[in-house]
């Protein structure tokens, strides 16, 4: 149980790290923010994969995800630090 949540915890880092080098412009998340949006990436393309392939999703699936969670938060203002202004 603690392994599969350290596990989690990892990929989230490494996902939402990737999806944030990826797509350019001002990020203004925190942290764990960050890893929450790894996390919420990888959960949904695993849910997606399952319901239709019942196979769970990849790496590359659950960065395609992180990354369009990535562009709908910049969007809506979701995770952004408190002191941090919209641009939109």
């Amino acid at each position: 149980m603690i392994a599969s949540l350290i596990g989690w915890i990892v990929v989230g880092a490494i996902l939402g790290a990737l999806a944030r080098l990826l797509v350019p412009g001002p990020d203004p998340m925190s942290v764990p923010a960050t890893i929450g949006l790894g996390i919420a990436g990888q959960f949904v393309a695993g849910l997606i994969f399952y319901g239709l392939f019942g196979v769970g999703a990849g790496w590359i699936a659950g960065l395609i995800i992180t990354i369009g969670l990535l562009l709908i938060s910049r969007r809506t203002g979701i995770g952004r630090r408190s002191g941090a202004r919209s641009r939109f």
